[in-house]
């Protein structure tokens, strides 16, 4: 398994997360209420992909490890 790969992609859809969070951010005509409507599916998205690559390289340690015991 690639896990630099796999990185490399989530930290790249995270990095457009962001740039859609800062247009809103920076979008004067939203007031408040409808900013936080829109950025909650974006931080949202962003936590779940945090947490999938830190599964990954759970499971990817895990079973390295498992590969040195049977050795």
């Amino acid at each position: 398994m690639n896990i630099e790969l796999i990185e490399s992609q989530i930290n790249s859809i995270i990095q457009e997360l962001e740039k859609e969070v800062m247009e809103i951010v920076m979008d004067e005509g939203l007031d408040k209420q409808n900013t936080n409507l829109r950025m909650k599916p974006l931080s949202s998205t962003k936590k779940i992909l945090t947490n999938a690559l830190e599964s990954i390289k759970m499971v990817n340690t895990l079973s390295k490890e498992d590969m040195e015991k049977i050795k």
